[in-house]
């Protein structure tokens, strides 16, 4: 009687075990499914279709960068999107879009918002932009250049500060960004890199308020 139960035991773990294997072989695949779908954007020359103009933030102007300044992605589901970069164009806008336009440059941001508040974007936010200096944030994060100088806290209007803000909060909302000096950083946060904007004369307490704020008010 008592070698009976035992081998019922027995039995009933073998069975628990191999429906629980089957389930394991089915979670293992479908992970995996999903592994390659993501890897498949990563194929040299493999292209999302794109519409041609199209733009991720309401309002702003299509102006396309160089195709030699980004890489073709379909973030978040090939890298996901967890960070803001601002940025700072030391320069006016006309010399920032013909510098992304150059293919020899080797770098251009996803957006440039200029001082009156127009906000023009040059690459799709699916796609990685060769912005940061780093290839781990550039994966991760949308760049976003502010006209102007470092040292010329007068070009940081408040055209500027309000329209970036309602920008970073709407990247925020769309990808689950937390809204918080962690995850919206200045481009001399970024490890390894020799840049020091957006500088001192950029107000982040002002600039955090007006993200949380525009962020509050979309939600």
């Amino acid at each position: 009687m008592g070698a009976r139960k035992k081998d019922g035991d027995r039995r009933i773990g073998r069975r628990a075990l191999l429906v629980g294997g089957l389930g394991a072989a089915v979670g293992t695949a479908a992970l995996a499914r999903d592994e390659l779908a993501r890897l498949w954007w990563r194929v040299p020359g493999v292209e999302k279709p794109r519409v041609a103009g199209a733009v991720d933030f309401t309002g702003a102007q299509w102006v396309a960068a160089s195709d030699g300044n980004y890489r073709g992605a379909d973030r978040p589901d090939d890298y996901g999107i967890d960070m803001v970069i601002v940025h700072v164009t030391q320069g006016d806008f006309a010399s920032a879009v013909k510098v992304f336009q150059d293919p020899s440059h080797k770098a251009a941001t996803h957006y440039i918002v200029r001082q009156d508040g127009r906000i023009t974007q040059m690459i799709r936010e699916l796609d990685v932009a060769y912005h940061a200096g780093n290839r781990s944030y550039n994966e991760r994060s949308i760049g976003i250049e502010h006209e102007g100088f470092v040292d010329r806290p007068q070009d940081f209007t408040d055209a500027m500060y309000a329209a970036s803000a309602r920008l970073t909060a709407g990247i925020c909302r769309r990808y689950g960004i937390p809204v918080d000096r962690a995850h919206i950083i200045g481009h001399v946060e970024v490890p390894g890199t020799d840049h020091t904007d957006p500088g001192k004369h950029w107000d982040w307490d002002r600039y955090m308020k007006l993200v949380r704020e525009a962020h509050t008010a979309s939600a």
